[in-house]
């Protein structure tokens, strides 16, 4: 049965001005990310800009750009505060306690970072170790996420990781012990997986008692040796079997599914993630780091030198940037939607033009076809997508702005 459209809402969309503001009102919140480049060995399924170290990694050196890149940056994040930090990567916890105070230390000493700014750094069960989570801890990082990607020998070994189980669970158990706020990423529709070892290897990780999960969908991603030699993976039905059962043990275990593939205990929701679903700014830094900054009347998307050995080369110039564009009035609802729609409970209407900019009548008759068709819940306070709508967010984006280029 399709959905009644509320009397009062056309009226209420149709009620905001027709034209494009002048610029916006205020900036919205600011993060940072950190790009670290080097793993122990890249993953067959892994597309992400991450280079095996071959040989000793130049921290050191690494770390000074990754400074003079901040200063470079500051003229146009000037007083603004910092509210999340997330060093991903590669494995950043490759890098020393040393290494990590002095890099902290450099952007508490630039940027006004807010009082309780979340700062997680992504970890790799084969990297960790008791003296390196409690330096870490020490020099500031107060959430970690691990990705630990099954608990199951065979399937890890098959997925290319370089740690066990038996490694992973421990790796967990010292991390709970330094940190309050712990990630785990889990995938699923692994190579050869049943649908009760999928349950099983979720129930394990659930166990383990962390307060946060990101559970993926292995995918085959371009240019990868997963995409060039395929392994044999669970078909469409299978996976779609997984990721319910994922939804309702996750669930029954009392964690809340707030993003396409987050789930939470109640104040465990990652904050530096929530900013991108929200359309805040962040600053990346780092090698092949992406940003988004505004300012009054532009809202410009960054990347970054991609490979570390360019990076590094360009840093004494101070020449880190290979890609900066503005997005325009006609990119601004896709770059928006596709992020606020991947979150369960959606987006204050209001939010829309706060974050871009932009009236909300301009999508008055596409949200309300989306909210016949099935795909949203649409009121003059919240904008929502339906269980339908967040299993095919592609297909309601596309029905949304059929003329949107997702390029």
């Amino acid at each position: 049965m399709k959905t009644v459209i509320p009397i009062a809402l056309a009226p209420t969309l149709a009620a905001a001005e027709a034209t494009v503001p002048s610029g916006l009102s205020a900036p919205p919140p600011l993060s940072l990310y950190i790009h670290w480049p080097w793993c122990v060995r890249k993953c067959p399924y892994c597309d992400f800009n991450s280079h095996e170290a071959k040989a000793d990694i130049p921290e050191a050196r690494y770390i000074n750009a990754l400074i003079a890149d901040l200063e470079s940056a500051l003229p146009a994040i000037w007083n603004r505060p910092v509210r999340s930090i997330f060093i991903g990567g590669g494995t950043p916890s490759l890098i020393s306690v040393a290494g990590l105070d002095t890099l902290l230390g450099a952007i508490r000493a630039r940027v006004p970072l807010a009082a309780e700014a979340e700062i997680t750094l992504e970890a790799n069960p084969g990297t960790v170790e008791a003296e390196k989570f409690a330096g870490f801890r020490a020099a500031g990082i107060n959430r970690v996420s691990l990705g630990v990607q099954s608990l199951d020998d065979a399937k890890l070994q098959a997925l290319g990781r370089i740690h066990g189980a038996d490694e992973a669970k421990r790796a967990v158990e010292l991390a709970l012990r330094h940190f309050e706020r712990v990630n785990l990423d889990l995938m699923y529709a692994l190579p050869r997986q049943t649908l009760d070892e999928a349950r099983r290897d979720l129930e394990a990780a659930i166990a383990l008692g962390t307060g946060h999960f990101s559970a993926y969908h292995l995918t085959l991603e371009p240019n990868t040796p997963f995409h060039h030699a395929p392994p044999d993976l669970p078909d469409d039905d299978l996976a779609a079997d997984m990721q319910e059962m994922v939804e309702s043990t996750l669930a029954s275990a009392g964690f809340v599914h707030y993003e396409t593939s987050a789930y939470a205990r109640p104040g465990q929701q990652c904050l530096h993630n929530l900013n991108y679903w929200t359309f805040g700014d962040y600053l990346g830094i780092g090698a092949g780091a992406h940003g988004k900054l505004s300012s009054a009347f532009s809202i410009e998307r960054q990347m970054r030198r991609k490979h570390p050995r360019d990076y590094l080369a360009h840093a004494e110039r101070a020449d880190f940037a290979t890609e900066q564009r503005t997005l325009g009035a006609q990119d601004l609802p896709f770059e928006f939607l596709m992020n606020a729609l991947r979150l369960t409970e959606g987006f204050a209407t209001r939010l829309y033009q706060e974050r871009t900019g932009l009236p909300l009548a301009g999508l008055h008759q596409p949200l309300l076809q989306a909210q016949r068709d099935g795909f949203l819940t649409v009121t003059p306070e919240q904008i929502r997508p339906t269980e339908l709508g967040r299993r095919f967010l592609n297909t309601l984006l596309r029905n949304l702005l059929p003329d949107a280029d997702p390029a």
